[in-house]
């Protein structure tokens, strides 16, 4: 493909930037779009009742006809979590590595499309021809098995996204990346690359996932009495090895509880990804026909999430485990940022039920530190610098990285989901900005609850309501009967007797006020109700509880 000084390939991330997780990023020449990754995001605590959080696809909605196909770096939530949701919109062939799909079509079976999207799987090395573009999927490492880099060919210029990544040379499943791919592209010329920033703060490589392997033998060996919980993150295929592997070496069953771990170990145990012995695992039920030392107990919930597993247990609410004296309890994993106090509160819950907690040298994270970054910089030498993956913070030090590798600072773009970058040999800037954000899943609710209803939620969590109940006659508009006033969330009504009957006489003088001025409007005496009433109980109680009034009608 010749490039031509005036061509120019646009870089649209719909989300992903700024934040830990949703991440989508469109790649747009001409006519021709190719989507990179289409993942979740869960709630953040303010999010009340809100189960997942994907992108808004407006611009791929709009822009239907150009969009060739989805590209998957890796089979994370945060990266392939969103698919069911978008693809019933969208409908483009998905491309990805066998594993990916395989947690892929796990999710599309369970919303039953499997039959309605077209899926073709991706060997290393392999390219597909998209449009105007050419994407090649190149080996790389990271916490799941089979996860891809994406070079993507363009007549602008070659563009390249290292999905999320670690440099491991002793990888436990397959081989180390392919570091010589990366070096080939650079001497052909890359003209931007998108790299993970996850680790940008961290100085240093980072350790080779079998240095678990080996804290976890030195703790199967230091705790043969007791039965052992290991909780880690569901996907992290290579961990679960691990654990299953000192499990053999000790003799231990295996039991796995909380359902995204079920499901993941099933996908990679059929493809082959996991090598499970016969008979070391068992249903949690069979837990009982052995002694606690002969257990060892692999869950999800290593985040402190309150509904999976291991918190249910800690929480005495779990159907099928409770914890007991003696047991250890190890958390294969760190707190993601903004989860450490549940965490805290797990490890608090599990040590007063007698459990005995381990975190230390359990987990050595996915992505690549400092050096990591520079050598990916060293062997590909872009042109121009895109961080990805991670907060403003993480983007930003990414950026110094680059910088000190003797980049100009105009050449290292820090971009915002929405933004439009746009990269000629010549120049590179953001030009434009495209509709994104967040769309909330409540059940089986896609974007019905919005800022309003958050908003109403948070209220009611906060403040409570009060429902003013009155019945008027037809033609009079006389009251009739009430108001009766029903609380919940706001006060307990047995010790506030004198207040309720105060509200109540505030309630009447209202309406009173409304007949005087011949006001028969109902949503005008509403509105009065609710302003008279708001205004006493906040110079009364400095609280500002949900106010709903109910008019009934009576014809005497």
């Amino acid at each position: 493909m010749k490039n031509n000084n005036n061509d120019c390939v646009k870089i649209i991330p719909l989300g992903g930037l700024e934040q830990i997780g949703m991440n989508i990023t469109a790649v747009q020449y001409d006519d021709n779009i190719v989507v990179i990754d289409c993942g979740l995001s869960f709630p953040e605590e303010e999010m009340l009742g809100i189960d997942l959080v994907i992108p808004d696809v407006t611009f791929l909605k709009e822009n239907i006809e150009k969009v060739k196909g989805f590209v998957i770096t890796h089979g994370h939530e945060d990266h392939i979590g969103a698919i069911p949701y978008v693809f019933k919109d969208i409908n483009v062939p998905i491309y990805a590595t066998k594993l990916t799909m395989g947690l892929i079509e796990s999710k599309l079976k369970e919303h039953g499309m499997l039959k309605t999207v077209k899926r073709k799987v991706v060997k290393y090395g392999q390219s597909i021809n998209l449009g105007q573009m050419r994407v090649e999927f190149i080996r790389t490492n990271h916490s799941i098995a089979d996860a891809a880099a994406l070079a993507i060919f363009t007549p602008a210029g070659i563009v390249m996204h290292t999905g999320d990544f670690k440099v491991d040379y002793t990888p436990v499943y397959g081989e180390p990346i392919d570091l010589q791919r990366f070096g080939e592209l650079g001497k052909k010329g890359v003209l931007a690359l998108m790299c993970d920033s996850t680790n940008a703060l961290r100085a240093g490589f980072t350790m080779s996932e079998r240095t678990v392997g080996a804290t976890f033998d030195k703790i199967f060996s230091d705790n043969k009495n007791s039965r052992l919980i290991i909780a880690t993150f569901a996907s992290n295929v290579d961990r679960v090895q691990q654990i299953i592997n000192s499990a053999v070496a000790y003799g231990r069953k295996v039991c796995v509880e909380g359902r995204s771990m079920v499901n993941v170990i099933e996908v990679a145990e059929n493809l082959e990804y996991l090598k499970i012995p016969e008979g070391v695992l068992i249903d949690t039920e069979a837990m009982k026909d052995y002694t606690p030392e002969q257990i060892v107990l692999i869950t999800t919930g290593s985040q402190g999430e309150s509904m999976a597993a291991l918190s249910r247990m800690a929480a005495n609410l779990h159907r099928k485990v409770s914890i007991m004296p003696g047991d250890t309890v190890v958390f294969s994993s760190t707190p993601i940022p903004g989860n450490e106090k549940s965490v805290a509160k797990v490890i608090n819950e599990l040590g007063m039920k007698g459990a005995k907690v381990i975190f230390q040298d359990t987990h050595v994270s996915g992505h690549a530190c400092q050096e990591e970054i520079k050598l990916v910089y060293a062997l590909t030498k872009p042109k121009y610098a895109i961080p990805v993956h991670g907060e403003y913070r993480h983007l930003v030090a990414q950026k110094e990285i680059v910088m000190s590798l003797g980049y100009d600072k105009e050449n290292v773009i820090i971009a915002k989901s929405g933004d439009v970058i746009q990269l000629s040999q010549d120049k590179g800037e953001i030009t434009d900005k495209v509709p994104t954000g967040s769309i909330l899943v409540d059940g089986l609710g896609v974007g019905d609850v919005g800022n309003i209803v958050l908003r109403d939620r948070q209220n009611l969590a906060e403040n409570g309501i009060i429902i003013v109940v009155l019945t008027l006659e037809k033609y009079s508009g006389q009251l009739v009967a009430g108001p009766d006033i029903v609380t919940r969330g706001f006060v307990y009504v047995r010790e506030a007797e004198e207040l309720l009957d105060e509200a109540k006489a505030i309630v009447e003088d209202s309406v009173q006020l409304c007949m005087d001025k011949n006001i028969s409007d109902w949503s005008k005496i509403k509105n009065t109700i609710r302003d008279d009433l708001s205004e006493y109980l906040w110079k009364k109680m400095k609280r500002n509880p949900v106010i709903l009034p109910i008019i009934m009608e009576a014809q005497l």
